[in-house]
């Protein structure tokens, strides 16, 4: 009996969610997305789409070097405001595979791994696409990261350096933005 009542919540919650209401909310492609999406978790914790960028990436327990990166650049309070961004977040296992001359210098500088506007892998794959095969970002260092497919529908990022990080999670909402979780730690050419 357990079990039925299982599947019975489970179907009321897929059905739920269908009729949920439509939010228009800033993204260049011009998506509605369901005011009650359920985001992908982080390493078993919620992340909230009332939530802000920098708030969602305080509560991940894989976040916590680039946490630090965002307040050392200056970048908290803009991920906690109203402007809308992609932050492509390396894990800190990835800051941990950096060298470690490297990774001093990678941890003080978050602003190449943020971009402005709502990228989540819809819009990405479009642009994508629409590019021929090739859509390059402008970062807020004024760099630039370089999305295109790593298989069919595998989203990479190659920085301006050639190394090549692919997107872990996908399209984690927030109220001011998207974060995409990324395996490897890009970085700018201006880094030595």
């Amino acid at each position: 009996m357990h079990h039925l009542a299982i599947k019975a919540v489970a179907a009321a919650l897929v059905v739920g969610a269908g009729t949920g209401a439509v939010t228009k909310i800033d993204n260049r492609a011009g998506q509605d997305i369901p005011r009650d999406v359920l985001n992908p978790m982080v390493s078993g914790q919620a992340m909230l789409t009332k939530s802000t960028i920098f708030d969602n990436l305080g509560k991940s327990p894989e976040h916590g070097t680039l946490v630090s990166a965002v307040k050392a650049s200056g970048l908290a309070n803009a991920l906690k405001g109203i402007g809308t961004y992609t932050i492509f977040a390396p894990t800190d296992a990835a800051y941990a595979a950096l060298p470690h001359g490297i990774a001093g210098e990678a941890g003080k500088d978050a602003s190449y791994l943020v971009v402005r506007g709502r990228y989540d892998s819809q819009t990405l794959l479009g642009l994508i696409n629409e590019k021929g095969g090739e859509l390059k970002l402008k970062t807020l260092e004024g760099g630039t990261l370089t999305a295109m497919l790593n298989g069919p529908t595998n989203i990479a990022l190659m920085d301006e350096r050639g190394r090549v990080a692919d997107i872990a999670i996908y399209d984690i909402y927030q109220r001011n933005g998207v974060m995409q979780v990324i395996d490897a730690v890009p970085l700018s050419a201006s880094r030595s």
